[in-house]
């Protein structure tokens, strides 16, 4: 295990930042999820989760995507809404 001689603090709502060189090479950006474990005595580990695989939807994806500009839905919208989408239930992630 890596330890990283970085000293961080929660804010007033217990939130902690990610240094930006570890979210670099952990591969972490905004819609990165994960598993939280409290370690007696030791402290917490996060667990990155994989993102869902959304391949049973995938052809009705690709269809709303090749369509937006005809249907008048910006493409911006359809991936928010995918990253979205992995965040739910439905997406296979658990929300807390």
């Amino acid at each position: 295990m890596k330890k990283y001689p970085k000293v961080i603090q929660p804010d007033s709502r217990g939130q902690i930042v990610i240094p930006k060189d570890i979210r670099s090479e952990l591969g972490i950006d905004e819609s990165t999820a994960f598993w939280i474990y409290s370690i007696t005595n030791e402290g917490i580990l996060l667990k990155k989760v994989d993102t869902p695989n959304l391949s049973k939807n995938d052809k009705i994806i690709k269809e709303i995507s090749d369509k937006s500009k005809k249907i008048k839905i910006d493409k911006k919208n359809i991936d928010k809404t995918i990253k979205q989408y992995k965040k739910t239930k439905d997406g296979n992630l658990d929300l807390i």
